[in-house]
């Protein structure tokens, strides 16, 4: 995305939860929240932050695999996920 779509696309989107979303949606790997972080070049803690607000919208779920917890968007994150990077394409 250039700088000018950048610009219209965070005229109506916060660029890192919507990045989140986008982002996990994209992978196919699993993901924790260090990860996405460094994906979408944004702090752990502001991550963590994000990801407990969109838990509680039920867009993102914590699944513990050991010391780890793993991101899975559920099925209300994949489709939000899927619209917002439809505008994004489109700009």
């Amino acid at each position: 995305m250039d700088k000018k779509s950048l610009k219209v696309f965070n005229i109506f989107f916060r660029e890192k939860p919507a990045m989140m979303l986008v982002t996990l949606r994209g992978t196919k790997e699993e993901l924790y929240a260090s990860a996405l972080a460094k994906k979408i070049d944004c702090t752990y803690s502001h991550v963590v932050k994000i990801l407990q607000q969109m838990e509680k919208a039920k867009l993102v779920e914590f699944k513990k695999q050991g010391r780890l917890k793993l991101l899975t968007l559920t099925k209300k994150g994949n489709t939000m996920a899927e619209h917002i990077d439809k505008v994004r394409q489109i700009l």
